[in-house]
């Protein structure tokens, strides 16, 4: 996996979505910490698929065992908790 600073993701950006885009994620330095990842939105989307799923089956387990169910502003709140 590629490292690359800000300064060059700038310079080539269009080189660096062209190897995302082909599968080849790329990690971005600020100050030489990785700080952020460039990856195909195919992983961005398989991410979000098995958040989605693991959401799913918690809720499942909670309604066969009994445990108190949440209302949707909990449900929210630990969505963008989580997102930060």
């Amino acid at each position: 996996m590629e490292e690359i600073s800000t300064r060059e993701l700038r310079a080539n950006l269009a080189k660096y979505l062209a190897a995302a885009e082909a599968g080849e994620p790329v990690i971005i330095l600020r100050d030489g910490t990785p700080a952020a990842a460039l990856v195909p939105l195919s992983v961005v989307e398989a991410v979000d698929d098995a958040e989605d799923e693991l959401l799913a089956r918690e809720a499942a387990a909670r309604l066969v065992d009994g445990t108190a169910t949440v209302g949707m502003a909990e449900v929210l709140a630990d969505i963008f908790e989580t997102r930060q």
